[in-house]
C-alpha cells in the first residue's frame, strides 16, 4: 500500500510537488536559474553598496552600461569568470568559487 502524503496549503510546496518533484531536468533548470539570479543579485548589491551607477561600473571594467545591465538581470546566462573577475577587481574584491551540494547523489 502506497504511503499517503500529508496535505498542505503551502503554495510553494504545492508548486514543487506538481512541477518539480521527481523531474530531474526541471530541478536542474531551477538550480541553474537560482545560480544565475544569485550572481546577478550579488553584482547589483556590490555595485550599489559603493554607490556606482551601471555606467560608472562599466567604465571601471572597460565595457558598456548595457553589458552591466545584462549581467545584473536574473535571466542572463552568460556570466563568464573573466568578466566576474574584472568586476571584482573594479570593486576591490576577488571572486571566490565554492562547490555546494544540490541535494542529489552523484554515482
Amino acid at each position: 500500500m502506497a504511503k499517503k502524503r500529508k496535505t498542505t496549503s503551502d503554495a510553494v510546496e504545492i508548486i514543487h510537488r506538481r512541477h518539480y518533484e521527481g523531474k530531474a531536468k526541471r530541478l536542474a533548470d531551477l538550480e541553474e536559474a537560482r545560480a544565475n539570479a544569485d550572481v546577478a543579485r550579488r553584482i547589483h548589491e556590490l555595485r550599489t553598496e559603493v554607490g556606482l551607477s551601471q555606467r560608472d561600473l562599466a567604465k571601471l571594467v572597460g565595457t558598456t552600461a548595457s553589458v552591466i545591465c545584462r549581467l545584473e538581470h536574473a535571466d542572463y546566462e552568460g556570466h563568464s569568470l573573466a568578466m566576474l573577475r574584472r568586476i571584482a577587481a573594479a570593486l576591490a574584491k576577488r571572486v571566490e568559487i565554492r562547490f555546494v551540494a544540490v541535494g542529489r547523489k552523484v554515482s
